[in-house]
């Protein structure tokens, strides 16, 4: 099985970009986001999902561990196959694509190309539960108070409420005072969950 694949760019199109690695060209199919990463660099190294049928064997490429996991994810879900998640992944970058499955917006799902309401709907019901957002997807907190904001933020988790949740409490406190001191922090958060 191939991991990832670094080399030089030979050629990059929205849709798929061939590496050339040691005298071999692979030609990997690749997202939106992925193009974006790869435009105007002379090398590359993207993570590797191989999809082997009886009628082909195709590599779709990644920049990263994230848009992987979750292309994976996708084709795990009856009806979903791999153009289908390259298309949802093409759609709604990674970080904003955790978010809409653990809110369970399926509306934001079915906006996509090819997806109708019955599958945006299989999608959040499988997925919803086994994605974590990571730290890409988190809501953007002020740079100043990070630590603060961070130190609060696992407290909250740690206490048993949902990260998706705390966070947005939490941004809101950060937002009207950004120098909160972090037991303040969790004293209001508390209040307001």
């Amino acid at each position: 099985m191939i991991e990832y694949i670094r080399g030089s760019i030979a050629e990059l199109t929205p849709t798929y970009a061939v590496i050339e690695c040691g005298g071999v060209g692979y030609m990997l199919c690749i997202t939106l986001p992925a193009y974006t990463a790869l435009e105007g660099q002379q090398q590359a190294k993207l993570l590797v999902h191989e999809a082997i049928r009886e009628d082909a064997h195709q590599l779709f490429g990644f920049i990263n561990e994230q848009e992987r996991a979750l292309f994976r994810s996708l084709i795990g879900v009856s009806g979903v196959g791999a153009n289908t998640a390259r298309m949802i992944l093409s759609s709604i970058p990674a970080p904003e694509l955790e978010m809409v499955l653990v809110s369970g917006d399926h509306s934001r799902l079915k906006n996509v190309k090819g997806i109708g309401i019955k599958t945006a709907q299989r999608i959040i019901v499988d997925l919803r539960d086994k994605i974590k957002p990571t730290g890409d997807s988190l809501i953007n907190q002020p740079d100043n108070t990070s630590e603060v904001f961070d130190e609060a933020l696992s407290a909250l988790v740690m206490l048993g409420f949902a990260r998706p949740q705390s966070q947005k409490v939490l941004k809101k406190i950060f937002d009207a005072d950004p120098t909160v001191k972090v037991e303040v922090a969790i004293k209001k958060a508390l209040a307001m969950m």
